[in-house]
């Protein structure tokens, strides 16, 4: 057989929560059903921007706590010449409330607050103050938010006249007003993971999940059935998913206006994925965390999803009330010392799946085994889904894992690597992840120790130094010598044909299977990805590559044996000069 290999551990699996630049704030699962209820209808008529100004008294609406939204006010400061993107203004706006004053300021999670002049919709709030918290916001025009514009976010510049308005306004001196404005940061976070585990993940390869992605537990589950799809209205809150279920990851904003079954909301956006499937979800806010501890910061439960966030731009998002995404469902069953349980996580992005398959395979462990602890893991798994041409498709394998100080850790991350791969070709979906996991406390593995060749009847040990000397077309029969831990040894038959068009020299390499390197994020195909799965290597397995000089002969020849008792470490070279 012939599969791609450098590392067993690729690592290619990125986080969506990286790639996109998702920020700092706060989410938590919650468990609430669905509901059908249609959300009520605002249709709110929008306020000519050109009359807008300076000193206007304006109204707004927001929630700080629960689902209910709460009325703030302020006045106008003035306005930003394309101070969100060419063509798209910024109106800044001094605002108060006993939530904001509490807080210090707007907070994460106010993105998409409706403000109004005279009861007729101005924009959204969505930026502030780049130097720290403050009441000043940044407003993004409603008549812009649905235009769907594919300009880049950044912070925005305050020129000293500008400034000195603001300063004129508020409490905000010149020299802090100078240092612009920033979308307000994004409430996002991984539930079911642990910050510790987030943090492992980093030291391992810093390409997993951004600095700015943490995590947060699954805080007041039950409260969140309060958060149904009638609860999103404007001013209400709205959270968008990467994905929900054992791991929910997502972002708790506010919805903007809601009508004709749709609904516009944050501001500005939430990753920049433009035309997606994101899950749009009721949410229940807990608390405004208060800018002692740094920006302040909503704390929400999320609700199962009730529509689909179709657009996520440089205005806002939007989304509809008439479908549910997509998803591919990440079912896994943990097993250990009479304990199981089986959780689910549903993606709806593909560029999230990775991530997805990688944390619901985790927190399920952490969940069942309560620790990190030593092991070993038989874990065997199903993907279902349809290829390229929209033909169904199924790969199964089975393995063996081991790990002297964290089974969970060690077993995640191929699957999570071939999922990478199947989520980045173009007009392939994936269905369903299925996994089943038994793990035990044995650490116990073999090792590959050396090579022995059959001479006159009897076995004898190959040094490092030595070369063989073989027959072109002929095949060499070797074994290897596997030690165990308690010095009991097996040994693994090694036939290797030697290629009838070899020329010189070649060179075997011996080695377990947890040693034989695979690149799954390599798969560039469905019949890629079903060819490497139809005779792999397992890690309990030996398996022995010949690479021979000769035309045609660049790729390595591949046989293997087992499985054995326990996953085999371990690796033996030998040179092999070729005779005519």
């Amino acid at each position: 057989m012939t599969r791609p290999s450098t590392t067993r551990r690729g690592r290619a699996l990125v986080a969506s929560t990286a790639a996109a630049g998702l920020f700092l704030g706060a989410a938590a699962v919650a468990s609430g059903p669905a509901q059908s209820a249609e959300p009520a209808e605002d249709c709110t008529p929008t306020y000519p921007q050109e009359q807008i100004t300076a000193d206007a008294a304006v109204t707004g609406l927001t929630v700080s706590e629960g689902t209910t939204p709460e009325a703030f006010e302020g006045s106008i400061i003035g306005v930003l010449d394309d101070g969100i993107a060419p063509g798209v203004d910024m109106i800044m706006a001094d605002l108060t409330s006993p939530a904001i004053d509490a807080a210090g300021g707007i907070w994460s999670g106010m993105s998409g607050s409706p403000v109004y002049i005279d009861g007729q919709l101005v924009g959204a709030v969505a930026y502030g103050l780049s130097w720290g918290s403050s009441p000043i916001a940044g407003i993004t025009p409603f008549a812009e938010m649905d235009d769907y514009l594919t300009s880049g976010t950044r912070r925005v510049d305050v020129d000293a006249r500008a400034a000195r308005q603001i300063a004129a306004s508020s409490d905000v001196t010149a020299s802090q007003a100078e240092q612009g404005f920033r979308q307000l940061r994004m409430p996002v976070g991984i539930s079911g993971m642990t910050q510790k585990r987030i943090d492992m993940v980093r030291e391992s390869d810093k390409k997993y999940f951004s600095e700015q992605t943490y995590a947060v537990g699954a805080v007041g589950r039950a409260a969140a059935a309060d958060a149904t799809e009638e609860t999103i209205v404007a001013g209400g809150n709205l959270a968008t998913t990467l994905s929900y279920g054992d791991v929910t990851a997502g972002a708790v904003g506010t919805a903007t206006s809601v009508c004709g079954g749709e609904v516009v909301g944050f501001g500005h956006p939430f990753a920049f994925f433009g035309e997606t499937t994101l899950g749009l979800n009721p949410a229940d806010a807990l608390y405004v965390q208060p800018d002692s501890l740094g920006a302040p910061f909503k704390v929400a439960n999320i609700a199962p999803a009730v529509g689909t966030i179709t657009d996520d731009r440089t205005t806002g998002i939007t989304g509809t009330f008439a479908t549910l995404p997509d998803t591919t469902t990440v079912a896994s069953t943990v097993s250990f010392d009479g304990r199981e349980r089986t959780g689910s996580s549903d993606a709806y992005v593909k560029r999230f799946l990775a991530d997805t398959v990688f944390g619901q395979l985790l927190v399920n462990h952490d969940r069942v085994l309560d620790s990190y602890i030593p092991g070993t893991e038989a874990q065997s798994w199903t993907i279902t889904g349809t290829d390229e041409l929209g033909a169904p498709f199924e790969i199964s394998s089975a393995d063996t894992y081991v790990s002297d100080y964290d089974i969970s850790f060690e077993s995640v991350f191929e699957l999570a690597d071939l999922a990478y791969a199947l989520s980045r070709i173009d007009g392939v979906q994936v269905d369903d992840i299925t996994v089943d996991s038994d793990v035990d406390t044995s650490t116990d593995t073999l090792k590959v120790t050396g090579l022995q060749q059959r001479k006159g009847g009897e076995w004898t040990t190959i040094g490092r130094r030595t070369n063989l000397v073989a027959k072109a077309g002929s095949t060499l029969d070797l074994r290897a010598v596997l030690t165990a831990v308690d010095d009991t040894v097996t040994y693994a038959p090694v036939s290797v044909k030697i290629p009838s068009r070899a020329k010189r020299s070649a060179f075997l390499v011996v080695q377990g299977g947890a040693s034989d390197y695979t690149n799954n994020y390599r798969i560039k195909s469905v019949a890629q990805a079903v060819k490497a799965y139809a005779d792999p290597v397992r890690n309990d397995e030996v398996s022995a590559e010949l690479y021979a000089n000769g035309k045609g002969l660049r790729r390595s020849f591949v046989t293997q044996s087992g499985p054995y008792d326990e996953v085999v470490r371990g690796q033996r070279y030998v040179d092999i000069r070729v005779r005519r």
